[in-house]
């Protein structure tokens, strides 16, 4: 990452030094994942999507610890190796809108609220600011050497301390994910003077 690019990473110190974390980042391009994983002060386990797996990235991703999930359907074997993840004390690598896209968490699926009021581990939101550039001919990649911010925030409780896992529950939990993830990528464009 710093050979491509320029990442810029602030409040690393955030993301708890033991114990199961879950950090929550923003997805609006394909380096978002790769920059969470180079910057993070602890190894990572992202969930990742299952056409990824394919030729000589199958036995990389997998060797590397990440865990291919279908999105298509409730993946229970994915859940499974996830939830594994966090009782092992390790950090689970999310991004809760489920798919690339405006990457402001306007919409989040169900998966980060299931893992962590199940888990209780504790959530950290990630912003990364500067990989989606609008109008790029090769959209796949940032312009090379182009600053690219990582803003970890911090640590939060999804659950309401009841330990409930009630769809009701589950539902109350998104939404306090969604403001607090909102509230982080607001934070951190103030903070990298990014619109």
């Amino acid at each position: 990452m710093n050979g491509l690019w320029r990442p810029r990473v602030l409040g690393a110190w955030r993301v708890p030094a033991y114990g199961p974390v879950i950090l929550a980042g923003n997805h609006s391009h394909n380096v978002d994942g790769p920059m969470i994983i180079g910057t993070s002060p602890r190894p990572v386990h992202f969930l990742v999507k299952k056409e990824a797996f394919v030729g000589l990235m199958d036995p990389f991703l997998r060797g590397v610890g990440h865990v291919a999930v279908d999105r298509d359907t409730v993946d229970r074997a994915a859940i499974t190796v996830a939830l594994g993840v966090l009782e092992r004390g390790g950090v689970l690598g999310i991004f809760p809108e489920g798919t690339r896209g405006e990457g402001d968490f306007s919409e989040l699926r169900s998966g980060l609220a299931y893992f962590a009021v199940r888990s209780g581990a504790p959530v950290v939101p990630v912003a990364v600011l500067g990989s989606a550039r609008p109008g790029r001919v090769i959209s796949a990649l940032p312009p090379l050497r182009s600053r690219i911010d990582v803003v970890y925030g911090d640590p939060f409780t999804a659950g309401d301390g009841g330990g409930r896992r009630t769809r009701t529950a589950m539902d109350a939990a998104t939404v306090r994910i969604q403001e607090r993830l909102a509230a982080h990528l607001d934070a951190a464009k103030r903070a990298t003077q990014r619109a």
